[in-house]
């Protein structure tokens, strides 16, 4: 099923471009090889594979401290990994309203936060018919592409920075170089339901997924 969203703008973050990261080779199953990935993102994807959490499907890891997405096949190898633009207000819920907030393409800065936790995805399309992955479509919360605009270099700036702090930017979702949204997310998660991990930033990471 794809589902399409009159709240295009929510989605219509402010946001850049970086290199995608292909798997690097010789990665195992259900672990980063030689890709760099922070302490929680690792026990995640080892927490995935003890629990075949994922069942099977392909599934996603975004690591908000460290503004990176990892993306798995379906047997937990990983497919590519690419910094991401996430949501300007640091937090990991979703506001009651926010999916409303965003019909009106007014989003107060509080609300703008990218929720943690673990969601089912599925591919739909946003207002203007764009692909997007809606990782949670009632709060209006996606993975899409960096899209064109007067401001996209700036935003392709921020992507490239090393500092996590430059990619907090967007309305809440987890926008992604063009090259990486067509090459491993759309491929990947792009084509049927799919897993998406969200790491917390402001709970311990336990309170999210159990003991890992």
């Amino acid at each position: 099923m794809r589902r399409v969203l009159g709240a295009a703008l929510f989605c219509a973050a402010l946001s850049g471009l970086a290199p995608a990261m292909a798997a690097p080779a010789g990665a195992g199953i259900f672990a980063f090889g030689g890709e760099a990935a922070s302490h929680d993102a690792r026990s995640l994807v080892h927490w995935i594979a003890r629990r075949a959490d994922n069942e099977g499907l392909p599934f996603a890891i975004v690591d908000k401290k460290a503004a990176r997405i990892h993306v798995f096949d379906r047997r937990g190898r990983l497919v590519g990994s690419s910094s991401a633009l996430l949501g300007q207000a640091i937090g990991d819920d979703s506001a009651p309203e926010v999916g409303d907030h965003a019909q009106t393409g007014k989003v107060p800065l509080e609300e703008r936060t990218t929720p943690a936790g673990r969601f089912v995805s599925e591919p739909g399309l946003n207002l203007h018919g764009e692909p997007v992955v809606w990782v949670d479509y009632a709060a209006a919360f996606a993975i899409h592409r960096l899209r064109p605009g007067a401001s996209r270099g700036k935003r392709e700036v921020r992507l490239a920075s090393l500092a996590p702090a430059d990619h907090r930017v967007s309305l809440g979702c987890v926008v992604v170089p063009e090259p990486f949204y067509k090459d491993v997310v759309q491929r990947l998660l792009g084509r049927s339901r799919a897993v998406v991990y969200v790491l917390p930033e402001s709970r311990a990471v336990h309170e999210v997924f159990g003991a890992l």
